[in-house]
């Protein structure tokens, strides 16, 4: 039986920066992927958004893993070329009673050790963004957005350059926690013993982890799948930065982004679905679009959201559960040697992953 060092399951963008902490730290790492390419779930069906940490509950894993992900992600991409943008995000208030929530997340920013909002009035915001439409603003200058797929590639060039290995097509049955080690067996029948797994499956993580024998199950939390469909605004974006409304419950709300070419596309909802793979939008669901984006560009034409794309965040929380926290176990968590799992990973997942791979490394330390 072949034996290795560390497992990496997943190559998402978290895997994958996990995978490079993990060679950076002087392991020898071999990455499973189910899918035939890197980042073709979650990763691939996102905003591509580099946060700023304002949103998260102060202390949070979400909140320090966010606000020391953005810094990484910023140098990193700067060091390596990535394509990325530093185009600022501007959160409004569209509703009296809005104000009093911009205003706290402006204070949990502050205690999130994030120091460089300001407020705008309506003047200022229009100055700003002239077709925008608010009470009130918050502008996030180190909000931007980045290049996704060319960042995953450079994460999976720094792997390979460490001496790491990428194999793809290969799903995982099922695992056998011991003392010793970690037995791995592919759905194909091949076994590999490892000293170190890191489940980074994303939405089958936490499936996953429930048939790894040898792991208490009640440390294994139950999948929920929150769809979240996209439309791309046909013709010329009027905004040159990120609009985003005050949060809802389940997500950031139907908020305008840009590509690095400029095309703005709105979205996501929350639609919660019982598969990870019901990724198909229906156009229907744009009907509710206008609404709620006039309510910040009242001159959105009709007929002007296309579908686009639909991805899937990977919740460990119900629709009637307020939003959890990212969850990564060690082996102090759930007591087998040498098993890290992340579970919940979801926005702000891709801003965080550099940082998430530094706690990786620090729990197998």
């Amino acid at each position: 039986m072949e034996q290795v060092d560390c497992v990496v399951v997943g190559a998402g963008v978290v895997g994958l920066a996990v995978a490079r902490a993990l060679a950076l730290a002087g392991r020898e790492v071999l990455v499973l992927e189910a899918c035939h390419a890197i980042g073709t779930q979650t990763s691939a069906r996102n905003s591509e958004v580099i946060h700023a940490g304002m949103y998260y509950p102060t202390g949070s894993l979400k909140a320090n893993l966010c606000v020391r992900g953005n810094a990484l992600l910023y140098a990193y991409c700067a060091e390596r070329g990535i394509g990325h943008s530093r185009c600022g995000k501007l959160i409004v208030a569209t509703a009296q009673d809005q104000l009093a929530k911009l205003q706290a997340i402006q204070d949990r920013a502050i205690a999130n050790g994030v120091h460089d909002l300001v407020w705008l009035d309506t003047p200022q915001a229009q100055v700003a963004e002239p077709a925008l439409q608010c009470l009130a603003a918050l502008h996030s200058p180190s909000t931007g957005i980045v290049d996704s797929h060319g960042l995953m590639l450079s994460l999976l060039g720094d792997i390979e350059n460490l001496g790491g290995v990428l194999a793809l097509n290969s799903p995982l049955a099922l695992a056998e926690c011991a003392c010793e080690a970690i037995e791995l067996i592919a759905v194909g029948g091949t076994r590999l013993r490892a000293k170190t797994v890191v489940n980074a499956a994303g939405l089958q993580a936490p499936a996953l982890a429930a048939r790894f024998a040898g792991l208490d199950p009640r440390h294994v939390p139950t999948a929920y799948f929150a769809k979240g469909n996209y439309f791309t605004l046909a013709g010329r974006s009027p905004f040159s930065r990120l609009i985003y409304p005050v949060p809802e419950a389940a997500g950031l709300g139907v908020h305008l982004t840009l590509d690095l070419g400029g095309q703005a596309r709105f979205g996501p909802d929350v639609q919660w679905v019982d598969s990870p793979d019901d990724t198909e939008v229906q156009a229907a669901r744009g009907d509710a679009f206008y609404a709620e984006v006039r309510k910040y560009w009242p001159a959105l034409p009709d007929g002007a959201l296309v579908p686009a794309y639909a991805g899937i965040r990977p919740k460990i929380g119900g629709s009637n559960e307020a939003a959890r926290d990212f969850c990564i176990q060690g082996p102090r968590d759930h007591g087998v040697p040498g098993l890290v799992n992340l579970f919940g990973i979801e926005s702000p997942g891709l801003t965080s992953a550099l940082a998430i791979g530094e706690r990786v490394v620090e729990l197998l330390a």
